[in-house]
């Protein structure tokens, strides 16, 4: 019972004005403006949920042929049978690498640890230029969500600033002015910004966290293409 004496007064609030009230006291700019934010929200979820499942999808991967790597005792002559996927972001790293060091072809006369040395070079040339261009990859549609999270906002209070320069606009037209001749088009000029609003938040939120996830991945990425030159200047010996 007292739970219910409480939410009593909230429940009787509900019988006000709708958010379609508002959005049909809003001009045609604002109705434009919060039907462009719609397209921007659902692009921005369609984005994040995408991305977080494409990063757990190649994080996955990535474990998986690192294992798969690690069990073989010989990495720069592996067997014919062994498949280097290219389209996991690890097996991509390794497979430029050893193209890379297999490209440098023995001079004559060449001593066997300038010849290795080389090879090592060009292999760890190889992963630099690789690490970049997963990173890329990883970053991609970043950019496009954090615009949403910084351009959100403002694009609301385009709209509700412009609303309100109709609504007094229209008032001064008027020979008397009143609260309630104002009052709708305040209101309706409002729901862009709480439209601006409700697409940045959960943005904000969203962009954060995939770019922790992002930079974890980097980081991982780029440790395992220094333990990959490790390994490749060990046996490359």
């Amino acid at each position: 019972m007292f739970v219910m004496r409480c939410f009593t007064p909230l429940l009787a609030q509900t019988d006000g004005p709708s958010i379609f009230t508002y959005f049909d006291q809003s001009n045609l700019a604002g109705k434009l403006i919060i039907a462009a934010l719609a397209i921007f929200s659902l692009l921005a979820w369609t984005i994040m949920i995408g991305k977080y499942f494409e990063l757990r999808r190649v994080r996955l991967y990535n474990i998986g042929f690192e294992q798969k790597l690690r069990e073989q005792r010989f990495i720069i002559d592996l067997p014919e049978t062994f498949h280097i996927p290219s389209a996991v972001p690890y097996g991509h790293l390794f497979g430029e690498a050893l193209e890379a060091y297999w490209r440098v072809a023995a001079k004559p006369g060449e001593e066997d640890s300038v010849l290795a040395r080389a090879r090592l070079e060009h292999a760890e040339n190889a992963l630099q230029r690789s690490v970049a261009k997963q990173t890329l990859g990883y970053e991609s549609s970043m950019i496009f969500l954090a615009t949403i999270v910084s351009g959100a906002p403002f694009f609301g209070l385009l709209g509700t600033v412009w609303g309100v320069m109709d609504a007094f606009g229209a008032v001064a037209l008027q020979n008397t002015a009143s609260l309630q001749s104002l009052a709708p088009g305040v209101s309706g000029a409002l729901l862009t910004t709480v439209a601006g609003l409700l697409v940045a938040i959960p943005s904000v939120f969203g962009y954060n966290f995939l770019l922790s996830k992002t930079k974890i991945m980097v980081t991982e990425l780029e440790n395992y293409a220094s333990s990959l030159a490790d390994r490749i200047e060990l046996e490359g010996r």
